[in-house]
């Protein structure tokens, strides 16, 4: 099942002609990526902090569809279209009402933060992926 949360689209998220800027987008897939983790008990800052556990990402490919403008309420689905032994592969749709925005696949790696080296998914993190584990993606050999 996808993770799904919304983001209204603020002042700051758009270039003078109210449209979104895409850069913003980016920060936003970072907070909405880092929300889902803090969903199911893994929040960034304690990742980070006790348990010296980063998710660099690896590989990201994002298709910008229609224009979402100010003020505007973002709705993101993350799912999980395959889970290795320390990458994951997310897919994001970004909609607003009905309309897609934005489309990515995100790659992310667990990461030693002490020797920058690519580590197992511990395993209630593991497991708080798998829960969003969709079934409709064939599984990248690469990932």
């Amino acid at each position: 099942m996808a993770f799904t949360i919304s983001r209204r689209l603020g002042f700051g998220d758009c270039d003078p002609a109210g449209i979104a800027f895409y850069p913003a987008y980016m920060r936003l897939l970072v907070d909405v990526t880092e929300a889902m983790f803090g969903d199911f008990g893994a929040p960034w800052p304690a990742m980070v902090r006790d348990r010296r556990l980063g998710v660099p990402t690896v590989k990201l490919d994002v298709d910008f569809t229609a224009p979402a403008f100010h003020g505007e309420t973002l709705d993101f689905a993350v799912g999980v279209a395959a889970l290795g032994r320390s990458s994951v592969d997310l897919r994001h749709r970004v909609a607003v009402g009905d309309r897609t925005v934005w489309t990515a696949r995100q790659v992310l790696v667990a990461t030693s933060l002490d020797t920058h080296r690519a580590v197992a998914w511990p395993d209630d993190i593991r497991a708080g992926l798998a829960a969003h584990l969709e079934k409709t993606h064939a599984p990248d050999p690469a990932a």
